[in-house]
């Protein structure tokens, strides 16, 4: 099993057991392998959800960026959806389970077609 499938195997576990979310794992495996060597990278792998800065950085360069939603309030709210579901009290929130919360929540699946 190659390393990108033992984390894959990770995130879906932490989205079944920390989120509630039975994941698609076609979905999951796409999002992970899009964020390329930074899943691998012990800092950039991790979303601080307390740090403005970073969650700016996931709005704009994920949100908006890859996504292409429109900068607006919707964001911030979908932002804090996903950082819910994900449980406040996680402090180590992967970000290819952040990034999959986001595609769901938004409705962006077709973006990984």
């Amino acid at each position: 099993m190659s390393k990108r499938d033992e984390l894959i195997e990770k995130y879906a576990a932490e989205l079944t057991e920390k989120c509630g979310v039975t994941p698609d794992l076609d979905l999951l495996t796409k999002v992970t392998a899009g964020l390329g060597p930074v899943i691998y990278n012990a800092d950039s792998t991790l979303v601080s959800s307390t740090d403005p800065e970073e969650m700016g950085r996931v709005r704009q360069n994920f949100l908006v960026g890859k996504l292409g939603l429109d900068d607006g309030p919707e964001l911030e709210a979908g932002l804090k959806a996903a950082i819910d579901t994900y449980g406040s009290s996680v402090k180590q929130k992967h970000r290819a389970v952040v990034y999959y919360l986001l595609v769901k929540h938004f409705g962006k699946e077709a973006v990984y077609a």
